[in-house]
């Protein structure tokens, strides 16, 4: 991606290949397999593994793909919060372990928030010396198809680390929890569950580093989404007549698409802008990469559900008939903006980081 927020040949080319997977295949059982044949699932895998070795940016295209057709499927799961920390952080025994089977459908996810927390800065969970973890984690996507799970904890002897956790394990207790959309979430409870550090173990950035791909690739995912019903009810004025004239050319109407149209616009763009920093060899600890995830992660559960709510008005009540697409757009991005912690939430970490920001 170049400085002005243009996608390069390559990054271009993921985007069509997947449209027209996602086109010819949405809504059949054999996606998945058609996204691993077409490589979208191994994007962010090294070459030596069979993948493309590439990074943020472009899995967060191939995610905001998939929501922009409102499409629910665990490899979301796993290339947003399995194959991009795998690559980043694990060593290449482990690399080869986990991400082995990731083009034939193996799914990977990880389990991030604590009750009341979305991204405890200080995970509650604990790993003892042994590897051995303790504690509850909420909202697990897919954690009972999941390969393995990647737990951020707090080490008893001190600092952070990300735990690979087995979910079928001794110790692991799974329970569903409601989602908006239907999606499979779980509360994952481990008493002295047995666990391997992901990589050496000693270093906590990868934590910080496996929030920041979590938010980036989330935000891609709401990106895609508000872009989808965008699409939907700009399609719908166009073709819906009132008085004799299509519903887009009343002032009104044309005023609250365009406005829809503007927190899109700003949505992608702030999106781009975060991936783009977490690829361009930023540490987890710079403050750039840090503000853009933020201001992404705000527009998203602030601006997204708003603009979201104006494309079921213009629809009337066409936008929540269950056999027209726009409900499930409405039903990912509520999910999404709960996943960040709310408006709220977010609008505080920002500017939370503005004002401790060191000079």
């Amino acid at each position: 991606m170049g400085p002005d927020f243009e996608l390069d040949e390559a990054q271009d080319a993921i985007v069509r290949l997947a449209g027209e997977v996602l086109d010819d295949d949405a809504g059949t059982p054999g996606l998945t397999k058609a996204l691993g044949q077409a490589g979208l699932l191994t994007l962010a895998v090294p070459a030596r593994l069979g993948g493309a070795g590439l990074g943020v940016l472009e899995t967060a295209l191939v995610v905001a793909e998939l929501a922009r057709r409102a499409i629910a499927v665990p490899a979301v799961s796993t290339l947003a919060l399995g194959v991009l920390p795998v690559a980043r952080w694990a060593g290449p025994h482990q690399i080869r372990d986990l991400l082995a089977g990731v083009g034939d459908g193996r799914i990977l996810t990880a389990a991030l928030a604590e009750p009341g927390d979305p991204l405890p800065g200080t995970p509650r969970v604990t790993a003892a010396a042994d590897w051995t973890v303790t504690g509850t984690k909420t909202g697990v996507s897919d954690a009972d198809q999941a390969h393995r799970i990647l737990v951020p904890v707090s080490r008893d002897s001190g600092g952070l680390a990300v735990a690979v956790v087995d979910p079928a394990a001794p110790g692991v207790t799974l329970r569903q929890t409601a989602t908006s959309a239907g999606t499979p979430e779980f509360t994952v409870r481990m008493d002295a569950a047995p666990a391997e550090p992901l990589g050496s173990g000693a270093d906590g950035r990868c934590v910080a580093d496996l929030y920041r791909c979590a938010v980036a690739t989330t935000c891609a995912a709401g990106d895609g989404a508000l872009a989808g019903a965008l699409r939907l009810t700009a399609d719908h004025v166009r073709g819906r007549h009132q008085f004799g004239r299509p519903l887009a050319t009343f002032q009104a109407v044309a005023q609250q698409i365009a406005d829809v149209y503007v927190t899109s616009r700003t949505l992608h763009l702030a999106v781009l802008a975060a991936c783009w920093g977490l690829d361009a060899g930023r540490g987890p600890d710079d403050p750039q990469t840090g503000d853009d995830l933020g201001v992404a992660a705000y527009w998203l559960t602030g601006e997204a559900l708003p603009a979201l709510r104006t494309c079921h008005h213009l629809h009337g009540g066409l936008g929540l008939a269950a056999d027209y697409p726009l409900h499930r757009h409405g039903a990912l991005l509520r999910d999404l903006a709960r996943r960040l912690g709310g408006a709220d939430f977010c609008l505080e970490r920002l500017g939370g980081r503005v004002v401790h920001r060191p000079d």
